[in-house]
């Protein structure tokens, strides 16, 4: 039987916003109750915590904050929206007030800001003409205590009010992780003097767990009258828990970009077996919390071994796999595509889709690219992405310029809205793109407009009609979040792209241009032949389509697309229940034992889940859900697949990994030739198993002729391994001599002894 177990409704006796109706409870699918993570059915929604809404002017210069931080002027208590440098006020308690108007648009997903406690000094930037810059920690990505709130968002108790007001309505909580860096260590602006950078914790019990209060807060519990104690220090890094080896500048190698700093943020030495479990313990506290995914910050600057590993430990505490996805910052085109596009093979941990902005920017903000050129991305990145609708697709974010300050027209803008919807991958809405957000000038501090002052919250926007229209589609119809991407017709101006999921299909006609009409001409389809209404009503000027059979060919006929015109028209025929249909999987890798959701159709009474061909324990299942346990099988991918009588469904990749897992950091001697990078593969599955198309990621050399890499095997493991060279055409050529033998650490990470090539 499927367990259906119902969440709590709001908790605490929550106040609800005037006029609003106590919501329903509801049901959630998973055993532990959660909602689940997120999958490519949701529309999230990212919010700058501080830049929402103001829903508590209480907490807006929480106790010992610096009042001149705040952004107040006219002193009344609340931020002006002027100064994006210092704080604004927005909260937990603002969002939870909002709840109505992100679910009357369609968001079933909000991701926040860091709920942790961040430094909270001025950043002071000394500026050549002798004026001062004053900045503040306002976005939460600078790090103080991992395990006390951001004071300025709110307490404890109301981040699991937002969690429960969020869940109560249907809606999952994304929390921003950083495990990157903690803050600025260092003034670049002033001789990279000493700064800050250091990281604290609550007191201890005798046991060595954390004391809190019962509303979880921090207390002092050796009397010593401070809440915290200091952890790490990265001017005094006694115990090694930075690189600490300064701004990357123009060090645009791999090893660069990992080991050196961003913007001179400590940088934490996520080989450090301290740091790594250190890390492991903060991330699943949150997820005790409750929340249902995490997106990781600066990916492209992390360890992958220590994000795959830290990936694993979160999946693997209790409550189930949740939503991972992190900031691999690309441009377009980069030389770095290739690790961009393998990360989430490797790690798990599925990227923000900077090549869908790039491409998005450039066909339809500044018309640098054509049309045709971004349905050749579709393309090419469905094909070259494991996991293409797990990609988190986005038009704008905090890190990049507001599409609105590049796009001004309403039509385009709006072409590229409902493009987003409807395109393979996972959709964010940046906070206030419904609202036609802009900025100030290009940069990214610009864009982090406060929009309870920028704005109101409108909830007849053309743009907010057309992400509720497009997200109740997206949850309707399988095409949009499981199915393939195929362009069915494309030129300079002009975009027909078709989503199919089996007989569901969605088709999209767009024309990016404001002023101008094209004619598409006959275009062949395997839709049924009838007529198909614009699922957005005409909202951006669509019409119906008609199908026709003609000499024994389904087309469509010939049709204009007037200026900004996009119609959508959807083909959402039931598939039955008796053959079963994988759409997605989350998570993408694991260990046995570990909890998978399966998502889909016709999944429902009594499936047979199996890896490979080893059968997985169903813990309980519907026509559209599955949980199950990844059973004992053979680490490396295998390929899930149900079972219901004599039909089996199509197969979806997972990487079973051999067991907890942890950091080898293995070295080595050795010369190339131009043109030569150095690699290791052994007798593990993580290593993979001896064929070097399977093998570690190329390994660093930052004192040549030493090389080093960091690798995620399983604990405790005793394997066998040796290095090998490959050139740019593929050629490999293996080290002579023994194999060598290695045991892994029980926990964290350990070095292996420089060797010398064979």
């Amino acid at each position: 039987m499927w367990k259906r177990i119902t969440i709590a409704a709001i908790a605490g006796g929550l106040a609800l916003p005037a006029g609003a109706v106590q919501p329903p409870k509801v049901e959630a699918l998973t055993a532990s109750s959660a909602l689940g993570p997120v999958t490519p059915k949701d529309t999230v929604y990212q919010i700058i915590t501080d830049r929402f809404a103001d829903g508590s002017t209480a907490n807006n210069k929480p106790a010992g904050f610096d009042p001149t931080l705040f952004d107040d002027a006219n002193g009344d208590g609340r931020g002006d929206g002027n100064d994006l440098k210092l704080y604004q006020g927005g909260d937990w308690k603002g969002i939870i007030d909002k709840i109505p108007y992100l679910k009357n648009m369609g968001v079933t997903a909000v991701w926040v800001s860091a709920p942790y406690e961040n430094r909270d000094t001025a950043i002071n930037d000394y500026q050549p003409n002798g004026s001062l810059n004053r900045w503040t920690s306002f976005h939460g990505y600078h790090v103080r205590n991992y395990f006390a709130t951001n004071k300025h968002f709110g307490m404890m108790k109301e981040f699991e009010q937002l969690r429960d007001a969020l869940h109560a309505q249907g809606m999952k909580l994304v929390i921003d992780f950083v495990t990157n860096h903690t803050s600025r260590w260092q003034n670049p602006t002033s001789n990279f003097s000493p700064e800050d950078g250091k990281l604290y914790e609550p007191d201890k019990n005798a046991s060595g767990a954390y004391t809190f209060n019962a509303n979880g807060e921090p207390i002092d519990s050796n009397g010593d009258g401070k809440l915290e104690n200091l952890v790490a220090d990265p001017n005094n890094d006694v115990n090694g828990w930075f690189h600490g080896l300064g701004d990357r500048g123009s060090d645009s190698s791999k090893f660069g970009f990992r080991n050196r700093e961003l913007g001179s943020l400590a940088d934490f030495s996520q080989e450090n077996s301290t740091v790594i479990n250190y890390l492991e313990k903060a991330a699943t506290f949150w997820k005790a919390k409750g929340v249902d995914g995490f997106r990781h910050d600066a990916t492209l600057h992390m360890n992958p071994a220590f994000t795959k590993g830290l990936k694993d430990a979160i999946d693997s505490a209790p409550g189930g796999p949740m939503t991972h996805f992190g900031e691999f910052f690309i441009a377009r085109p980069d030389p770095k595509y290739d690790e961009y596009r393998t990360f989430p093979d490797r790690t798990g941990v599925n990227n923000l889709d900077f090549e869908y902005f790039r491409a998005s920017t450039n066909a339809f903000g500044n018309f640098s690219e054509s049309m045709s050129t971004f349905g050749n991305m579709l393309l090419q990145t469905s094909a070259d992405y494991s996991y293409e609708n797990q990609a988190v697709t986005f038009l704008d974010n905090h890190d990049v310029t507001r599409f609105r300050y590049i796009q001004p027209n309403n039509k385009p803008y709006h072409a590229a809205l409902a493009t987003l919807m409807t395109s393979r991958g996972t959709p964010n809405i940046y906070y206030g793109t419904e609202q036609y957000l802009s900025s100030a000038d290009s940069s990214d501090i610009a864009g982090r407009v406060f929009m309870e002052k920028a704005a109101s919250f409108d909830q007849n926007t053309t743009a907010y009609k057309v992400i509720k229209s497009l997200s109740a589609l997206r949850q309707s119809n399988e095409a949009i979040a499981f199915g393939t991407t195929n362009v069915l017709y494309s030129t300079n101006d002009v975009l027909v792209y078709q989503r199919q999921f089996y007989d569901k299909q969605v088709i999209v006609a767009v024309n990016r241009q404001p002023n101008a009409s094209f004619t598409v001409p006959a275009i062949n389809t395997t839709l049924p032949a009838g007529t198909y209404t614009d699922v957005l009503g005409g909202l951006l000027s669509g019409g119906s389509a008609s199908v026709t059979n003609v000499s024994g060919q389904n087309k469509i006929g010939s049709f204009t697309l007037a200026g900004g015109q996009v119609s959508v028209w959807s083909h959402n025929p039931s598939l039955g229940t008796t053959v079963p249909r994988i759409g997605d999987v989350v998570s993408t890798s694991g260990r046995p034992g570990n909890t998978v959701y399966i998502y889909g159709t016709g999944l429902g009474s009594s499936p047979v889940v199996k890896f490979g061909t080893a059968t997985a324990t169903v813990v309980s299942s519907s026509d559209t859900f599955i949980e199950a346990t990844v059973p004992t099988v053979a680490a490396g991918q295998q390929p899930i697949t149900v079972t219901k009588g004599s039909s089996v469904s199509n197969s979806f990749t997972y990487d079973v990994l051999t067991n907890d897992q942890v950091q080898v950091i293995f070295k080595v001697n050795a010369t190339t030739t131009p043109g030569q990078t150095l690699h290791v593969s052994g007798s593990l599955a993580e290593l993979g198993n001896w064929d070097a198309a399977k093998s570690s990621e190329s390994m660093l050399n930052p004192n040549y002729p030493t090389w080093f890499l960091p690798v995620s095997v399983p604990k405790g493991a005793t394997f066998t391994f040796k290095f090998f060279k490959k050139d740019a055409n593929g050629n490999v050529v293996w080290e002579g001599g023994s194999n060598r033998t290695f045991t892994a650490p029980a926990s964290g990470s350990l070095d292996t002894a420089v060797f010398n090539w064979q």
